[in-house]
């Protein structure tokens, strides 16, 4: 049961991100001072723990030699090489361009708009992964992209008033943190698999802030600026944003599975339409609420059709 309320907690941490970034676009910050502050937050916390965790390994291998009379602790990590490093360092630049994307697309549309668009990396990535094996979708994902295209125009509020009242900008921006998060989930499954979740979520964050100094110059450490309300936010974005939920997610993902993670992980969507409703007081009508279930029903149809099929082996054999 705690495996799957890490992952809840984790999807909820996400939700409020984007609730705490238009308070600070409302406080006069700009994009790459609200990412900057969140992504060195992130990396602080990240390494903290990562060597928090080795030390607490160590301890644990040493008092077991000591024990059986060891002369030396048992290895614990896999020792990761530079290419490793590399390799997990630009599996975390997707991240990166995801948070510059989403944060922008704050400025023109609404927050539980912004986060219903980012949601379309559900169907995005079963594209890319039925484009890069050559493999056309089977009729359970075809019906799921079909209930989560509907959805989204609910909960978005596409039928209700119409494409032309929604910045057509906000829109493109929405759409491309999507297309930015599925090659992140593509991607970061795949980098160094191997490696203590710790280190990789550490070396992965660093890469995201080595490419966002490069875009973003962080003048707000040396001008002040970060000793003013930033820090609040860069504290709130880091810690919700950039830490906790990765964390979060390693710890409980390998016990549920992916599939249960991505079913739980949509709790992201509902607290943050709730948030920017309650915080922001953007009007979230009650057919857009229908349309946020009806995501929420398409992203489990998947998982509820295994189970069913898996229950129906069990009961006839």
């Amino acid at each position: 049961m705690k495996y799957y309320v890490a992952v809840l907690a984790g999807a909820m941490s996400y939700g409020i991100l984007s609730t705490i970034v238009v308070l600070a676009y409302g406080q006069g910050y700009q994009l790459g001072e609200v990412v900057g502050s969140q992504l060195l937050t992130g990396f602080i916390l990240s390494w903290l723990f990562a060597l928090y965790t080795k030390f607490k390994h160590r301890r644990k291998a040493r008092e077991a030699g000591q024990r059986q009379g060891a002369a030396a602790p048992a290895q614990a990590f896999q020792r990761l090489t530079w290419k490793h490093r590399l390799l997990l360092m630009a599996a975390g630049t997707p991240t990166v361009i995801t948070g510059l994307v989403y944060y922008q697309s704050l400025r023109y549309i609404p927050a539980s708009l912004a986060i219903i668009l980012l949601f379309q990396f559900t169907w995005i990535s079963v594209l890319i992964q039925a484009v890069s094996k050559r493999q056309r979708p089977d009729k359970v994902t075809l019906l799921t992209l079909l209930i989560l295209f509907g959805g989204t125009l609910l909960a978005a509020g596409f039928l209700e008033h119409g494409l032309r009242e929604f910045n057509v900008w906000g829109i493109v921006l929405g759409l491309m943190s999507a297309v930015s998060y599925s090659l992140f989930v593509l991607f970061s499954g795949k980098a160094v698999p191997a490696a203590h979740p710790a280190y990789r979520s550490a070396w992965m964050v660093t890469g995201g802030l080595i490419l966002l100094c490069i875009l973003f110059p962080p003048t707000f450490l040396f001008n002040g600026l970060i000793w003013s309300q930033l820090l609040v936010f860069g504290l709130l974005l880091g810690f919700f944003g950039a830490f906790i939920p990765p964390v979060l997610f390693a710890i409980g993902v390998p016990h549920i599975g992916g599939d249960m993670a991505g079913i739980i992980g949509a709790a992201e969507l509902p607290v943050a339409v709730l948030m920017s409703s309650i915080v922001l007081h953007e009007h979230v009508s009650g057919l857009q609420w229908i349309g946020v279930i009806i995501v929420l029903t398409g992203v489990a149809l998947p998982e509820l059709y295994k189970y069913r099929l898996s229950r129906s082996k069990t009961i006839y054999s």
